[in-house]
């Protein structure tokens, strides 16, 4: 038998697998399919195949649509990661080279395929026709609200070379940010007061041209703050708080407990009691295991120590 998944004359998905009356686990964590030996078995160009054959399938979604989909129990979080980069990387891509048309050309000069190549995307015949009759190749659903913010007075601007200052701190963006817009919404807005930052876009929306916050009506948003590395200090604390800190009206608001207002954002979370055991600092691992590398993990944990901000960090 010659098939493309045979490798040194042996299935490299490890077919076929071995009979059992019961599904359980390996000690990997892989699951192990029940395939009863009824002595039921078809005959294909001469080889008997039985239940160990079978490749794992799902019956509703073999029937729904006339076609064989592998369906696996997921047992790792990187298989969860791989799928969602896998969506997310955009389209297919493809390395090509100019190249003479006559092959048997008598320059024999090597040719350099790094400086001599162009990287394409590739559209194949499948996609094309899809975008031609504008089917839908995919839907995200609810929307994503990216909510930025900054310490004080140091909200971003952009500006080019030959631009007066003054112009620049006169434009809009300056004087109403969409975090700075927040708190003055807060001010005005009773119901608004009860929402954290990263939970204003679930009844609110941000009108852009006014640049002003005003109540949803129609539609579904969620907030995402967007992560920020332990060793920027203040910044990294105030987002915590955002995660926390509901209605304020200012900065002083923020840094403000139980009457007092501390001088900085990190005094106010050991105030709150979110780093005193370091849990913030577990979250804050949590949180990055959603979507990072071993890699950007083990990092990111070096950092920590080397930022000398947990209390117990043999816990964590």
């Amino acid at each position: 038998m010659n098939c493309p998944c045979m490798v040194d004359k042996k299935c490299s998905k490890s077919f076929p697998k071995q009979l059992c009356n019961h599904s359980s686990f390996d000690q990997n964590g892989f699951p192990l399919y029940m395939r009863r030996n009824n002595g039921h078995f078809v005959e294909i160009l001469g080889v008997k195949l039985d239940n160990r054959n079978v490749v794992p399938y799902n019956k509703y979604l073999l029937k729904r649509y006339q076609a064989h989909i592998n369906v696996e129990w997921c047992n790792q979080g990187s298989s969860i990661k791989y799928l969602l980069k896998y969506t997310n990387k955009g389209p297919d891509r493809a390395t090509v080279a100019v190249v003479p048309a006559n092959n048997e050309c008598e320059n024999n000069d090597v040719v350099d395929e790094i400086t001599e190549y162009y990287d394409c995307r590739y559209l194949s015949a499948c996609e094309a026709s899809c975008r031609i009759f504008k089917y839908d190749v995919q839907c995200r659903y609810p929307s994503v609200v990216r909510l930025p913010f900054h310490l004080p007075n140091q909200q971003q601007i952009v500006y080019g070379k030959d631009d007066h200052i003054d112009n620049v701190l006169d434009k809009p963006s300056v004087a109403a940010s969409k975090f700075t817009s927040w708190m003055e919404c807060n001010v005005i807005d009773s119901e608004a007061q009860i929402l954290t930052y990263v939970e204003f876009p679930i009844k609110l929306v941000w009108i852009l041209n006014g640049r002003f916050w005003k109540r949803r009506k129609v539609g579904k948003a969620i907030g995402r703050i967007h992560s920020v590395s332990p060793n920027l200090g203040e910044a990294y604390f105030l987002r915590i708080l955002l995660n926390k800190v509901k209605g304020p009206t200012s900065f002083d608001d923020i840094r403000t407990v139980n009457g007092e207002t501390h001088s900085s954002f990190r005094d106010v979370c050991y105030a709150l009691g979110l780093l005193y055991d370091d849990k913030e600092y577990v979250d804050a691992i949590k949180e990055a295991s959603h979507s990072g590398s071993g890699f950007y993990l083990r990092f990111l944990f070096a950092t920590l120590l080397m930022c000398n901000s947990m209390s117990k960090p043999e816990v964590v």
